[in-house]
């Protein structure tokens, strides 16, 4: 079996392993540890308010998700979220994060939602709710 199949088994197996979990509840210790993850892993990108303005991502093209500003490509819910950052999005510069423990995709999934609610939310369109037409 080539390495290359036996890492896409291991990638479905790992992302497919907690997809069906139940999702845990956002605590002060899982935000915490949420911080922590989005600071070592995300924040490069993402910038430090999850604005998309990282200094690694103004190399990136696509550019990389304003969490503020703009609804999530893949959805908004803790699972759909979850999935994103444990398989990646294909054709973008997001990557699968199946390496990171599930508690620690769980604790970045709530915390990448800490910092939308920080900002307004964006609706499914990406306008920002409660702006208003100029």
């Amino acid at each position: 079996m080539s390495m290359k199949w036996m890492g896409l088994m291991l990638s479905v197996v790992v992302s497919g392993s907690a997809m069906g979990a139940e999702t845990p509840k956002a605590t002060p210790e899982l935000l915490e540890k949420g911080k922590t993850a989005y600071t070592s892993y995300c924040q490069s990108c993402h910038g430090e308010k999850g604005e998309g303005n990282g200094p690694a991502g103004m190399y990136l093209v696509p550019k990389p998700r304003n969490f503020v500003a703009e609804a999530f490509k893949k959805g908004n819910k803790p699972e759909e979220i979850f999935k994103t950052i444990t398989t990646g999005i294909p054709g973008s510069t997001m990557v699968p994060f199946a390496n990171l423990t599930e508690q620690d995709r769980w604790a970045l999934t709530h915390y990448v939602l800490e910092l939308q609610k920080q900002g307004k939310p964006a609706d499914a369109k990406g306008k920002k709710k409660g702006a208003t037409k100029k």
